[in-house]
């Protein structure tokens, strides 16, 4: 495993010319300044983007050109540094080569990807030599899955500690949220329904609650999967399906798993969007469940799949302007249940618009985190930002990010 002092820099950021990325750049030079002790470099396929961001951030960090497809100059980028972090998506198309050379490098990596069927390929491709070599790759780092993950690790361990007992189900709930997906996020949902729509096998891994779990792992107990308006035991509230649980529970799953299962065999997950009481709280379920299905089906139509993407949805690359980042926010509720039949509520908030602000915040945190982590804690393989990072990100993201974790009375 590398140490701080063997290669030249701490941390690159690799998609720097990519809108999150920029935000991510703009990020670390606000929190850890450009030639102080945190050494950092901005990375991607064109210099002349790169001098373009760099000029107009007004960085004056290093500039390292490599292209996702070139094993070769991603090798000689990955040796430069401690963690690399890749905003380079849809990652299915263009992340596979960068992880397999962070691995090989004993480099460690982190994302923001929200693709499971290709986390589950790198673990499966790169596990063991990762365990090799000492990188810890760390995907989901942003929004995706973030909140959800450590939201549940809090709620556990407050359970533990004000309860005496684990949660044997949590049911995460999106009280309030301001902000729009990332073109990125959305290009990476077209190209999985995409692969999808051809691939029968992709399909069974997609529909798998623990896909994401080690081999021999992946099956349990059924879940629940929201995903038409229901009335809510958990919250006494009407929800509607939430566009990013097949993402965040996936993750909670292998967490869970990589944990040895500690809050039993049949633990329960499940994620939804709370849309109120009452009349009106079915109506904002039946109009939010109308519109994910539409989207839905509309995409998985190549004409109109590729008429959307060229025409209405945000690509990668664009997004909100910086006011619209600040007026965003986010708060997600946990209600948990102990074998006794206890409760407790716990809530994770954010300061910023969940696809962007927010989670370059989240994703600068974790690389910073990861670099200062220690290998007997957390060594070389494939973890999750609970199972990888835990309590020292949940303090870094309160203490710089605008994240606050807290118990609901």
């Amino acid at each position: 495993m590398n140490t701080p002092t063997d290669r030249p820099y701490d941390i690159v950021v690799f998609g720097a010319t990519s809108f999150v990325g920029q935000i991510l750049c703009s990020y670390l030079a606000e929190r850890h300044g450009q030639n102080g002790t945190l050494r950092w470099a901005i990375a991607g396929r064109n210099a002349a983007k790169l001098d373009a961001v760099a000029e107009d951030l007004k960085l004056t960090v290093d500039h390292l050109v490599a292209d996702a497809t070139d094993e070769t100059a991603l090798r000689a980028l990955v040796e430069t540094t401690n963690v690399i972090v890749s905003t380079v998506g849809p990652y299915a198309l263009y992340g596979s080569a960068v992880v397999a050379a962070a691995v090989a490098a004993g480099t460690d990596y982190c994302d923001l990807t929200g693709e499971p069927h290709w986390m589950q390929q790198m673990i499966d491709a790169h596990q063991d030599e990762a365990t090799r070599t000492g990188a810890r790759i760390i995907h989901a780092c942003g929004f995706d899955s973030i909140p959800s993950d450590l939201g549940v690790y809090f709620t556990q361990r407050k359970s533990i500690e004000l309860l005496d007992e684990h949660c044997h189900q949590i049911s995460m709930r999106v009280k309030a949220m301001k902000g729009t997906a990332s073109g990125g996020t959305i290009a990476s949902m077209l190209n999985i329904v995409e692969e999808a729509a051809a691939d029968p096998e992709l399909r069974r891994v997609l529909s798998n609650p623990y896909a994401l779990a080690p081999k021999g792992m992946r099956t349990g107990v059924r879940q629940h999967n929201v995903t038409v308006p229901m009335r809510d035991e958990a919250s006494g509230r009407w929800v509607a399906p939430f566009v990013m649980a097949t993402v965040n529970t996936r993750v909670v799953h292998r967490s869970h798993a990589l944990r040895g299962r500690p809050w039993g065999e049949d633990f329960l997950y499940d994620e939804a969007m709370l849309t109120g009481t009452g009349p009106l709280g079915v109506a904002r379920a039946g109009a939010v469940s109308g519109g994910i299905g539409a989207f839905m089906a509309a995409s998985s139509v190549k004409p109109i799949r590729n008429l959307l993407a060229d025409k209405v949805l945000p690509k990668p690359g664009e997004g909100p302007s910086p006011q619209a980042q600040e007026a965003g926010f986010y708060d997600i509720r946990f209600y948990g249940t102990t074998p006794s039949g206890a409760t407790i509520t716990t809530k994770v908030t954010g300061d910023r618009d969940p696809g962007y602000g927010s989670t370059a915040k989240m994703l600068g945190e974790a690389a910073h985190v990861l670099l200062n982590a220690d290998p007997a804690d957390t060594p070389g393989g494939f973890w999750t930002p609970a199972t990888g990072l835990g309590q020292p990100l949940i303090d870094a993201l309160t203490e710089h990010a605008g994240l606050t974790f807290s118990l609901v009375d």
